[in-house]
């Protein structure tokens, strides 16, 4: 998928504060990991490589959901500007373009609603965000400036 920007100090407190060395990208490279575990995203092989404050993601995806969370699981984390995305899915031979979701990023003053009427043309869509970005968003109301979402296409 490539290489995605994010905002670097509005994500969530993954890792600590501190000089970066080699040891503690290899410590935050563990936290990313375990980030991604904990939600339960079934990647294959998953590699994260912390350099600063870019990150390199790699292994076997179950599905495409699947790696479009993960890419946003590291780059929501406090502390990282940019994700590379190698990795791939499982079982797909060629990925459609049409499935692919959109990321938006959360400026000051969105909800859901305001969200899903901008790229579906209806509010009352919102759930459909909310159930692409779980298990990353617990609750509908709780997201906040500089998060990037997932934007799936709808599902007729």
């Amino acid at each position: 998928m490539g290489i995605f920007s994010f905002i670097k100090n509005a994500g969530a407190k993954v890792f600590g504060i501190g000089k970066t060395t080699e040891e503690e990208n290899a410590e935050k490279s563990a936290s990313l990991r375990n980030a991604v575990n904990d939600l339960g995203l079934v990647v294959t092989d998953l590699g994260i490589i912390v350099e600063d404050d870019a990150v390199t993601v790699s292994g076997e995806a179950a599905d495409l959901a699947t790696k479009e969370k993960v890419v946003l699981v590291v780059g929501n984390t406090d502390g990282v500007a940019s994700v590379d995305d190698n990795m791939t899915v499982a079982e797909v031979e060629e990925i459609d373009e049409a499935a692919m979701a959109q990321f938006h990023t959360v400026v000051s003053g969105d909800t859901l609603g305001k969200i899903a009427k901008e790229y579906y043309g209806n509010p009352m869509k919102y759930p459909e965000i909310f159930e692409a970005n779980k298990p990353m968003l617990s609750h509908p109301d709780k997201i906040y400036p500089g998060q990037v979402l997932r934007i799936p296409p709808l599902v007729d």
